[in-house]
């Protein structure tokens, strides 16, 4: 890892939007939460774990007769559940606040109430994020400034499957997608490629989810992937070993993403000299408010980054989308793999996440 870290630009201040703001009482502001349970249209397969539903928490946060929407969503490997986010969401006092523009210190006191509880953190950071943009009367991306032309396409996941049929039929559903990433990371990586270049010359990208446990042999398949179309890869090896994804990364034809590695912002530090890039996602690093600022310090690295998703419902994901067009890759195809989505929102247009025009993160309930 040589070389000496570049200075930091002064956009890494903190995002200071809300100091703008008039003063507005937060005291009767209602949180509501409720358990609810995803529907995956495939069984889903990555390295670690395969699954076919995921328990999500769905949030609501009402004041003045506006209606914020957040959302949970935890897959068991990130070791929430829905009796953790209930345990955590009932310690969260939203009537003690008496200022809106106290938004920064209200997530911070949210953060402090607990460790963990990622995922639960974010469904308020985002309930929160839908409750003011609707009350300023303005979509997240235009409160950031951005152009929603310049959100990239997403991909669309195909997991792991031993059945070459099955993976060929994820491949032909996928059919509106430019681009499409293919889970790795068990025994049979090079097959799930070859079946799948048997129905699509389109782009690939690859993620292995820590599932090779050795650089050389991590190496040499990245050499053989990048002649298949491969364009990225994500954490090919345990978060643990930083030093062998760096000797990678200064190896690796393609880009070298860090996913299980980079949570919160702490990590996007240590993640320079490791890997070419990052991937945020909401539930990881605690919402919105968190994600921009990661965005912001890793374009400050001269980093890549990544903006990907759980399973989620289109509220999770419209909130992720307000964020895209800040990013290199995009991975938002969470809704479209569930098939009891209760939310209208961010849509796959021309293989693309288009951002709602809605205010707040651009979502309604169905």
């Amino acid at each position: 890892m040589a070389g000496a870290m570049p200075a930091l630009a002064a956009t890494l201040q903190p995002f200071s939007f809300f100091e703008t703001l008039e003063p507005g009482t937060m005291g009767d502001m209602q949180l509501r939460f409720s358990p609810y349970t995803l529907e995956l249209k495939h069984t889903f397969t990555v390295a670690v774990s395969s699954r076919t539903t995921t328990p999500v928490m769905m949030v609501e946060v009402e004041k003045d007769g506006v209606v914020g929407y957040g959302e949970a969503s935890m897959p068991p490997y990130l070791g929430e559940s829905q009796e953790t986010a209930r345990t955590f969401l009932s310690k969260v006092d939203l009537k003690k606040y008496e200022d809106a523009t106290i938004f920064e210190d209200v997530l911070k006191d949210i953060d402090a109430i607990a460790p963990g509880n990622h995922a639960a953190k974010a469904a308020v950071d985002i309930a929160l994020h839908d409750w003011l943009g609707k009350k300023l009367g303005f979509a997240w991306y235009q409160v950031w400034g951005l152009d929603p032309a310049k959100a990239p396409v997403t991909t669309f996941t195909i997991g792991i499957d031993k059945d070459k049929e099955v993976i060929r039929q994820k491949v032909r559903e996928a059919d509106i997608y430019k681009v499409l990433k293919v889970k790795l990371g068990r025994d049979n990586d090079k097959e799930m490629i070859e079946t799948i270049r048997e129905v699509t010359d389109k782009t690939l990208r690859a993620d292995v989810n820590q599932g090779w446990k050795d650089k050389e042999y991590s190496l040499k398949m990245i050499e053989w992937l990048a002649t298949k179309g491969i364009d990225m890869i994500e954490q090919p090896m345990p978060k643990e070993m930083r030093d062998e994804h760096a000797w990678l990364k200064e190896r690796s034809p393609i880009p070298i993403i860090g996913d299980e590695s980079v949570i919160r912002l702490a990590d996007v530090r240590k993640a320079w000299g490791v890997y070419h890039g990052i991937n945020i996602k909401l539930m990881k690093c605690t919402g919105m408010h968190e994600a921009y600022k990661m965005m912001q310090l890793a374009r400050a690295l001269d980093m890549k980054v990544m903006l990907g998703c759980m399973t989620e419902t289109s509220c999770a994901i419209s909130a992720a989308a307000q964020l895209s067009p800040l990013v290199d890759y995009a991975d938002l195809d969470g809704a479209v793999l569930i098939k009891n989505d209760i939310f209208k929102g961010a849509e796959i247009v021309d293989g693309r996440v288009t951002i709602p025009a809605q205010n707040g993160i651009g979502v309604r309930k169905l």
